[in-house]
C-alpha cells in the first residue's frame, strides 16, 4: 500500500489499513479511549486534582502522554534531534518537564484533550503512511538507554502503545480515588 493509496485530503485513511499497521492503530485507539474515558464528566478543577500520594492528576497524565507521543513520533521521522539530550538537562529543564504532569493555571481539560487528539491524528497518519516500520534511529542520550542502541519505528510505536496503556491504568486509579468512578467494572 503506498502513501497515495492510503491518504485522503492529506490525512491517512486508517480504515483502509490491514495487518500489522491496523493492529497497531487498534491498540492505540483502545488505550487512548480508556485514558480519555477517565476524564468523562469532570470539571477543569477535578482534572487537575491530585488524589493519591503521586504528583499525577488526570489532566497532567493526558498532557504527559500527549508530549510523549508527539516526541516519539518526531523521533521516528527525525531521530534523536527530535528529543532532548536528557544527560544535559538543567534543573529548569526538568521543572518544565514536570509541568506536563499537572494542569497549569489557564489550562482546560477540553484544551488538553484537543491537543491529545491532534497528537493522536499525527501518529495515526504516521502509522498509515510510514514507508518502512523497520527503519531505525539511534536513541537519544539518556541515562536509561544503554550504549548506542537503535530503535525501529515499530518498536517506537509499541513503546507509545505501552506508555498509553500504562498511564491509562494510572488514570483509572486517580479517577477512582477522585469520585469512585471506574473505567471498567
Amino acid at each position: 500500500m503506498t502513501v497515495s493509496e492510503t491518504t485522503v485530503h492529506g490525512v491517512a485513511d486508517v480504515q483502509a489499513l490491514t495487518g500489522e499497521r491496523a493492529d497497531l492503530l487498534d491498540l492505540l485507539t483502545k488505550h487512548r479511549h480508556f485514558l480519555r474515558f477517565t476524564t468523562r464528566d469532570l470539571t477543569d478543577e477535578q482534572a487537575g486534582l491530585r488524589t493519591t500520594a503521586s504528583e499525577l492528576c488526570l489532566g497532567g497524565l493526558i498532557k504527559h502522554v500527549t508530549a510523549a507521543e508527539r516526541s516519539w513520533a518526531g523521533f521516528i521521522l527525525d531521530g534523536p534531534s527530535a528529543m532532548p539530550d536528557f544527560t544535559a538537562m538543567t534543573e529548569a529543564d526538568w521543572a518544565q518537564r514536570a509541568d506536563e504532569m499537572r494542569m497549569l493555571p489557564g489550562e482546560t481539560l477540553a484544551g488538553v484533550l484537543a491537543d491529545y487528539e491532534a497528537a493522536a491524528r499525527r501518529t495515526d497518519d504516521l502509522v498509515a503512511t510510514l514507508p518502512d516500520l523497520d527503519a531505525t534511529q539511534p536513541l537519544p542520550k539518556a541515562p536509561w538507554f544503554e550504549g548506542e542502541a537503535h530503535w525501529s519505528a515499530r518498536r517506537v510505536l509499541l513503546h507509545i502503545v505501552t506508555e498509553t496503556a500504562q498511564h491509562s491504568g494510572h488514570a483509572d486509579i486517580i479517577r477512582e480515588s477522585l469520585d469512585g468512578a471506574k473505567t471498567m467494572g
